[in-house]
């Protein structure tokens, strides 16, 4: 998060529950759904995000899930089980209280906490955290946070810091590569690579101590390995830009082709298709927002 917050948009200017909805439906006629993830900024401070959760259930998608930073969690992850999610993702970079507030500028680690455990208590699996590790502000902690999803059996899945928004002008001192990681991992724990899942993001490893798996841990490299030879992601922003790539910032504004009757709704389905099909690999990151705006 900018040190300075964001700029908060009006609440007109992004998409509605009913429009949401709307594009997931189309997005399921024009292409091959399986997964659907709310992210942010963070979904959990919009109200009635259950609904939300209720209504895109109703369209029975195969893994419905979301991303949050935790910090409500505990109020909401019942109803959220009840309104049909199937998944969650908890953003944990610290364990450390004071490192945690300045990274999340203000965000209170017990709340985190108590949300991870009320996930668990409502049976969220598998349940994942994720840890954007930064050389010097918080990599002493990779074994803690590895012992501290252990003790859980949970997952734990290592960021690499990407050179988006507020990160852009710290890259160079902070990033610390999925390489850097397993090695530190490797000195209390052995790691054997897990078969990875077709266009997924994610390279998993299991966790062994001699005695046998103990646990798994994943590891995100948007920078030292990118994944961009399978992608088949898009991102919709809450104010209905329609994103190809998370590195580029290059959108089309979707939202007028919601409302526009059928023929508006035909040239959004093959405006989906049509980015779906032009996804090449990255030379480098031209996104200019912050991650809190465009969804992490």
């Amino acid at each position: 998060m900018p040190p300075d917050g964001i700029t908060k948009r009006p609440h007109a200017d992004i998409l509605s529950y009913e429009e949401i909805v709307r594009f997931v439906g189309i997005m399921g006629r024009a292409t091959s759904l399986f997964k659907v993830r709310l992210t942010g900024g963070e979904p959990l401070v919009r109200p009635g995000i259950d609904q939300l959760v209720a209504m895109l259930a109703g369209l029975h998608i195969p893994d419905l899930a979301l991303t949050t930073n935790g910090q409500s969690l505990a109020k909401l992850a019942a109803p959220l089980k009840a309104a049909g999610l199937a998944r969650v993702n908890i953003s944990l970079d610290s364990l450390n209280a004071q490192t945690y507030l300045k990274l999340s500028q203000g965000g209170v680690l017990d709340r985190t906490l108590d949300g991870i455990n009320e996930a668990l208590r409502c049976g969220f699996a598998p349940l994942r955290i994720n840890m954007v590790v930064l050389r010097g502000v918080n990599d002493s902690e990779i074994l803690d946070m590895v012992e501290f999803a252990i003790e859980r059996g949970i997952q734990v899945r290592f960021l690499e810091l990407m050179p988006v928004g507020v990160a852009a002008t710290h890259y160079r001192e902070w990033f610390f590569s999925s390489a850097d990681v397993r090695t530190a991992i490797q000195t209390r724990y052995s790691l054997t690579p897990v078969l990875r899942d077709s266009s997924s993001t994610c390279r998993s490893f299991n966790l062994g101590d001699g005695t046998g798996v103990i646990g798994q841990v994943g590891f995100i490299s948007a920078c030292s390995e990118p994944f961009c030879h399978d992608c088949n992601r898009l991102r919709l922003t809450s104010d209905g830009r329609l994103l190809g790539c998370l590195a580029s910032d290059i959108g089309i504004p979707i939202r007028p082709l919601l409302s526009s009757g059928p023929e508006g709704i035909q040239l959004l389905e093959q405006t989906i298709v049509g980015i779906l099909a032009q996804k090449q690999v990255r030379s480098e990151f031209r996104q200019s927002q912050v991650m809190a705006a465009i969804g992490g």
